[in-house]
Parts: structure tokens; C-alpha cells; sequence
């Protein structure tokens, strides 16, 4: 963790931001719930672990957040932008998000995904009217075509993480957070890009420095992570994994890099097989479904609970975008 001399340094996601964001969205987004697990409190001693259910979320993600106050803080810069519309580029979440905001705030916006997006998410944009490009081998891939095409239309592009605008709308999950649970000490949330954690970040470290900010990665596909240790920005291969929403490299120069470098305590990198049992765990315990993003970070805490005995816990369930060949494979796995 960075000393607070340093954290001037970079440009952060303020407070007032991520308090704007919560008034600009709140009639387009669910404040989600923060359900008490008394079976993940149990693998550690003494402990209280709460799940924030973002798989609840509109869209089934967290994604609706950033995109919502994304666009609407562009119809108030720019009127024009019901014309020229703008464009995005994700692995699946961010584009039900945009369309999801497309469709209520009517502003034309074209997606470009890549050709590892799952075909259930695939098939769910294509319903909900979305303007698609498919390119590339991944995310990285299509926010560079998604940027050239920005360039030569002259339209804004909408990043899945780097833009402080977005980070800001994914902060309010922190803010409901600690508004729900002031006395939290532990977060873990899922990371790709990195927009989802450094909005979190962003709000707890800066209204509770004390709170553990842990990062959680496939070891699969662990590109913030690698940064992180390398103190810049580098390129990895990513390979197959459960977690393809969290999948895939980051953008130079990212802002989601610095808030990472600045506001995570910690890193876990989780296995494959963790992440289905993760899966299993929250379909069997909770009856619920969460994608295996959300198993990630999940999964991060259940191998690691004995090191949060006596402490209260909060893990970012982050979505519930699964295909169902994907979750038929976890299930008939694990019984």
C-alpha cells in the first residue's frame, strides 16, 4: 500500500465523484443486497463475511453502474450525443451494460466484443437490439479496434475500465458497502481491467484507510497482478478460464493501475478448479448464480478464510453471467 504523500501523485476517483455518481444512477440501478453467509463466517473463526450480491444487478452485473453515469454525465456535457451516439468495447458485461443504458436513456451506442465472449452473453445482446462488432482474441483487442472506430466517427468511447467516470459509478458499491457495514475490514473484489476494484478502493481507502482492500485474479489470467509487481503495465498472454469476464490484458497508460498500485493491500491469484467449487458453493448454500468472476473473488476468501479468522468480511459477488453449458459442466462436476 502506497503512503498517503504518494496517492497525489496519480489521478484518483474522488469522494465527490463517486457521490455524484450514486445521484445520477440511482433511478437507473439496484442498491444491491449485503447477505450475511453464516456457512462462509463458519471457515473462519470468529468471523462475519457478508456477500455484496452485484449477480443481483440489472444486466446481472455490476457493469450498469460505470455505464450509467458514464452516459449520463455525457448527455450533460454534450446534447449532440443523442445523434452521434458513442461506442464501447467488452467481454460481454460491459456491453448488456451500455445496451442497458442505450435502451433507457436513448443514446445510440455500437459495441465491439471479442470472439471469447460467451454465447449466452452473445445471444442476450443480440435480443436486447445491441449494435455489435465481434474482433479480436480479447478484451484488449477490441477496445483497440473500439478506440480507432471512436477516432474516426468522432464519437466518445466508453472504456470498461479506464475512465474515471465509470470507476466513480462502480465506487458506489463501496459507498453501499460501508453506508451497510462502517466497521468492514476486509473487501475482496474480482479484477480485470481493474474498474471494478479501484472504484471500490477508491471510496473505502479514502473514508477508512484501515479497510484491507484485497485484489483477486485467475491465476489463469493475472495481468493487474503481474503489473503490479513490475511496477508498470505489461503484456501477458491470458489463457482459457471459468472467469472470462475478468479475462485478458490492460490498456496502457490504464488509470485502473495507478488506483491499484495506490489502494490494494493485497493479491490472490485463484485456481480453476476453486473457482467451480466457488460456483457450486453460492448455487448449493445460497441458491443463487454468480459468473466465475464473482467465483473468483469468492473463492479467494474459502482458500484463504483461516487468514480473516475474527474479522468481518465483505466478498464483491460481481455477476451471474454464466452460460449454462458452463454452469451444467460445474455442477454435474461437483455432485
Amino acid at each position: 500500500m502506497s503512503e498517503n504523500s504518494n496517492l497525489k501523485k496519480v489521478q484518483l476517483v474522488s469522494l465527490k465523484q463517486i457521490y455524484k455518481a450514486k445521484k445520477q444512477i440511482k433511478n437507473y440501478v439496484r442498491v444491491t443486497p449485503l447477505e450475511y453467509s453464516p456457512f462462509l463466517s463458519k471457515m473462519a473463526e470468529g468471523s462475519h463475511v457478508y456477500i455484496k450480491c452485484e449477480n443481483l444487478q440489472r444486466t446481472g452485473s455490476f457493469k450498469v453502474r460505470g455505464a450509467f453515469n458514464k452516459l449520463c454525465l455525457l448527455k450533460e456535457s454534450n446534447p449532440d450525443i443523442y445523434k452521434i451516439g458513442a461506442v464501447a468495447a467488452s467481454t460481454g458485461n460491459h456491453a448488456m451494460a451500455c445496451t442497458e443504458a442505450m435502451n433507457q436513456l436513448g443514446i445510440p451506442v455500437h459495441v465491439f466484443v471479442p470472439e471469447t465472449i460467451s454465447p449466452s452473453k452473445h445471444e442476450r445482446l443480440i435480443a436486447n437490439k445491441a449494435s455489435l462488432t465481434v474482433f479480436g482474441e480479447d478484451c484488449m483487442y477490441a477496445e483497440n479496434a473500439a478506440r480507432k472506430y471512436s477516432e474516426e466517427k468522432g464519437i466518445p468511447f466508453i472504456s470498461p475500465y479506464n475512465d474515471i467516470d465509470v470507476i466513480a459509478g462502480q465506487g458506489t458499491i463501496g459507498l453501499e458497502i460501508f453506508e451497510e457495514q462502517p466497521d468492514i475490514e476486509n473487501v475482496f473484489v474480482p479484477v480485470g481491467g481493474g474498474g471494478l476494484i479501484a472504484g471500490i478502493a477508491a471510496y473505502l481507502k479514502q473514508v477508512n484507510p484501515n479497510i484491507k482492500v484485497i485484489g483477486c485474479q485467475p491465476r489463469l489470467s493475472k495481468v493487474m497482478y503481474e503489473s503490479i509487481k513490475a511496477s508498470t503495465i505489461i503484456f501477458e498472454e491470458s489463457q482459457e478460464t471459468l472467469s472470462d469476464a475478468t479475462s485478458g490484458g490492460i490498456e496502457e497508460n490504464s488509470v485502473t493501475f495507478d488506483h491499484c498500485n495506490a489502494f490494494v493491500d493485497d493479491w490472490i491469484l485463484v485456481e480453476e478448479e476453486t473457482i467451480a467449487k466457488a460456483i457450486y458453493f453460492m448455487l448449493s448454500q445460497h441458491q443463487m448464480v454468480i459468473e466465475g468472476a464473482a467465483g473468483v473473488s469468492l473463492g479467494a476468501f474459502m482458500t484463504n478464510a483461516s487468514r480473516f479468522a475474527g474479522q468481518k468480511s465483505v466478498i464483491v459477488a460481481c455477476g451471474a453471467n454464466i452460460s449454462m453449458t458452463k454452469l451444467k459442466d460445474i455442477i454435474n462436476t461437483s455432485i
